[in-house]
């Protein structure tokens, strides 16, 4: 019997400030909500959820 697991697919998330906060979503997958900020890059993934926030330039 294998016991290969499959990684779950990651949302990615589009903001405009490089501060975001994150909780999981509102439903029960969710997980407390934290603070984080990018620094100097332009992208920053959830250690909870994996969700990826990227940084795009406003218009």
């Amino acid at each position: 019997m294998s016991s290969i697991v499959e990684p779950l697919a990651s949302e990615t998330i589009y903001v405009t400030s490089r501060k975001v906060i994150c909780d999981g979503g509102s439903d029960i997958s969710g997980h407390p909500r934290i603070y984080l900020e990018m620094g100097r890059k332009d992208e920053i993934m959830c250690p909870y959820c994996s969700r990826h926030y990227v940084m795009v330039k406003e218009a």
